[in-house]
């Protein structure tokens, strides 16, 4: 007899089945198929909703402030919004992730406290050779990441040219990415004091001050180092349709290039929001005006690889400073993630089921080699899934279960709700409260799938 039988309509690889049924044995999916479904210790029924595969967050940062303990609460958050698998950023506090050592005690804090499953990024300090690369690549990690902005000489450093160039040489032979944070220090730099200088403030000062020359120089530059690698090289988040044809044209001619998207990018506009939001709102690389449209496009291309959080786990006091230029950049957002981006596709016309599966489960989990245990509802797959209820939902960031509790995105109306998340196949948010324990999530190692071959 299966443990559990979830009925409803599902969103399959191929697409949204109506009235089909999904068999779990054993935390996998046993069977899949339409009609009568078979005998199982719980029969579940799923009415005016979908049933979507768990959400695959490649981009989240547990651990930027809190440290090590902070998995705790950012993954509760995570399976309140039907996440359940993060690839977790390497800059944790105080120390980033660049050692085999920082590795054990890593995997060790989530299988202590993780509500979710999760997967590794890696990292290189500056001046530090690559001889640690082969023993992280070994302890399981999806993806190696470093920055061309420092923000942190320890934390968050600025790498060289030429030790990013040989990075990407250490890295080539394998499917590993090299992910970055893509702004151009001097440019940065420059434009932020003139405009402390001139007394300008406000989110639409803050993105002038980081102009898209400076995120376009760094990704080009860095294109180009991996290319002449020829590794992998990943932008972690471009906020302009230039910049992921910039990357399609080096994939076109070959190379191993691709290009993420961060969901916020798709909602708001400093010159509409920022007046409301303030520092709310403020990310690096800045939020561009007048992009969302141009951006969706880019999605619709093909050209984004997959759709983000960016979860930056920062308090509410780290945003309110008299300067937009102390202010702390990153915002929460692992329980928006699905309904802001569901959202956004249904206020287009597009088939939101399908385009959330896709960009949100599937092509995440095959980029970091989660796949075929993650991302997809499919015989085999861990029995993750995320319950989407299609009921107009107002977003109140006081009852956010990140330790948090503000969201720019604090008021607004999704149009849909997640009113459940199972995690292999056991249910872990019942739409009210988080009944996974700390620890009921595992650590993923990389499996041996290539994006470019998936």
């Amino acid at each position: 007899m299966l443990d559990l039988v979830l009925k409803g309509d599902a969103v399959l690889p191929d697409g949204l089945h109506k009235d089909c049924w999904i068999g779990v044995s054993g935390g996998k999916i046993a069977a899949i198929g339409e009609g009568e479904a078979p005998d199982a210790k719980e029969v579940r029924s799923v009415e005016n909703g979908l049933i979507l595969p768990g959400i695959v967050d490649g981009q989240t940062h547990a651990c930027s402030y809190g440290g090590l303990p902070g998995i705790e609460s950012t993954t509760r958050s995570a399976i309140a919004g039907g996440v359940t698998t993060l690839v977790d950023m390497p800059y944790d506090n105080p120390d980033p992730l660049n050692t085999k050592a920082r590795l054990d005690e890593k995997v060790q804090a989530i299988e202590s406290v993780s509500h979710a499953d999760m997967a590794l990024y890696a990292t290189v300090a500056p001046g530090q050779d690559n001889s640690e690369i082969e023993a992280l690549i070994g302890g399981g990690v999806v993806a190696f990441k470093i920055s061309t902005f420092e923000s942190n000489p320890t934390r968050f450093p600025r790498i060289s040219s030429a030790q990013i160039l040989q990075i990407f040489e250490a890295l080539a032979p394998t499917d590993i990415p090299l992910g970055v944070h893509n702004e151009d220090q001097e440019i940065v730099e420059f434009f932020m004091q003139k405009a402390k200088a001139a007394g300008q403030n406000g989110l639409v000062a803050h993105s002038q001050s980081r102009p898209p020359a400076a995120e376009m120089a760094a990704t080009a530059q860095f294109l180009e180092l991996g290319a002449a690698a020829n590794a992998h090289a990943h932008i972690v988040h471009l906020t302009t349709g230039r910049g992921f044809q910039l990357v399609d044209q080096y994939a076109a001619t070959g190379f191993r290039s691709t290009g993420e998207l961060c969901v916020h990018y798709l909602w708001f506009d400093p010159e509409k929001d920022g007046e409301r939001l303030g520092a709310k709102m403020k990310v690096n690389p800045p939020i561009r005006p007048n992009e969302i449209e141009t951006l969706w496009d880019e999605i619709l291309s093909g050209r984004v690889a997959f759709i983000s959080s960016d979860h930056s786990s920062w308090p509410i006091d780290n945003k309110l400073t008299p300067s937009i230029f102390d202010a702390g950049a990153g915002i929460p957002g692992l329980e928006t993630l699905l309904p802001s981006f569901y959202t956004a596709a249904e206020q287009r016309g597009l088939d939101a089921a399908s385009i959330t599966a896709e960009m949100l489960c599937e092509r995440p989990a095959k980029f970091f080699g989660l796949w075929p245990q993650k991302g997809a509802i499919q015989l085999g797959a861990d029995a993750d899934f995320a319950i989407l209820s299609l009921e107009p939902h107002v977003w109140d960031a006081a009852k956010a279960h990140d330790d948090l509790n503000w969201s720019p995105f604090d008021g607004v109306e999704f149009s849909a709700k997640v009113t459940a998340t199972y995690l292999g196949g056991e249910l872990v948010w019942d739409g009210e409260q988080v009944i996974a324990k700390p620890g009921a999530g595992k650590y993923l190692k990389r499996l041996d799938t290539n994006w470019f071959d998936a």
